[in-house]
């Protein structure tokens, strides 16, 4: 009976610190992401972003993409337990694919549909293949999937 509370609180205690990993490597990885984006794509910070949520501005847009970016690093966390990433390199890698994941459904399809709903005036076409945001996409995966590993020993 021991062995098995023992076991219960291991898990528990390793779930808690895998989402909450994820959280902070998430909001790492979005500032890091969000700083590309204020040099090479400011329009999508500063309109884009903020009119899926009826807001405006820069300091909006930022602020909900890194929400997002915390959001998404929850569900990398998933991934990461389902994967069962055992290096930093492993992680790196499924960082960087996830990057590209997100890219395809989130930049490609969904947030053009999403603002096209909303009436943005920053529609852009559906669907929106973009370079610029690919390569930002692919740095926040590589972000994530650098340091979270670190993070999940670290809580």
């Amino acid at each position: 009976m021991a062995s098995e509370t023992a076991t219960s609180s291991r898990i528990e205690s390793t779930t808690a610190h895998s989402w909450q990993a994820g959280v902070v490597a998430g909001i790492l990885a979005a500032v890091v992401m969000g700083a590309l984006m204020v040099v090479q794509m400011r329009p999508v910070l500063e309109v884009a972003i903020p009119s899926m949520y009826a807001l405006t501005g820069g300091v909006a847009g930022f602020t909900i993409h890194v929400a997002h970016g915390a959001v998404l690093g929850v569900v990398f966390a998933a991934l990461a337990g389902y994967v069962g990433l055992d290096s930093t390199a492993k992680s790196f890698g499924v960082g960087i694919a996830y990057g590209v994941v997100l890219w395809a459904i989130l930049a490609v399809l969904v947030m053009p549909v999403w603002l096209s709903v909303v009436g943005s005036p920053a529609n852009p076409p559906l669907p929106n293949v973009n370079v610029t945001s690919l390569v930002g996409h692919v740095v926040y995966g590589g972000v994530i999937g650098l340091t979270y590993p670190t993070l999940e020993d670290a809580l």
